[in-house]
């Protein structure tokens, strides 16, 4: 049935997110090259988040975009392939202008943070080691 998942995201300034998702690491997709929107890929089968301008994105929704200071729409989570790796990502996140709202840090077998990019929306990046995972 389904063979590729887009995320569409709102964003307020195009070229500012575009930065973001490139300092902090995130590939541009190079068969979507256009000004009015940004097509990123995320991971090894090629996740694509499409970032549109608010108001392209209100354009095909038809209802208003969450207010990210208030709540949140949703968590976007992916994998690192070490604790190490969590830790870049974080730094990365900072220094291209996100916020970390949750620190770097875990247990024996998952180890993650959560951070914020520029418009507030919430991400979540986990090491996890199955070797180690403990019985709940």
């Amino acid at each position: 049935m389904t063979k590729q998942l887009w995320i569409n995201l709102p964003v307020k300034n195009l070229n500012k997110s575009k930065e973001f998702f490139v300092e902090i690491g995130f590939a541009l997709n190079p068969h979507y090259d256009r000004e009015e929107a940004v097509s990123l890929l995320i991971g090894e089968k090629d996740i694509i988040v499409m970032l549109f301008p608010e108001e392209t994105f209100n354009s095909f929704t038809g209802s208003k975009i969450t207010d990210t200071t208030l709540s949140n729409e949703v968590l976007l989570s992916f994998d690192a392939e070490s604790k190490e790796e969590v830790d870049e990502l974080a730094k990365k996140v900072v220094e291209a202008g996100g916020t970390l709202y949750g620190e770097p840090g875990g247990d024996d077998w998952m180890y993650g943070c959560g951070f914020q990019d520029l418009d507030g929306h919430r991400w979540n990046v986990l090491y996890m080691d199955m070797s180690n995972m403990t019985e709940r």
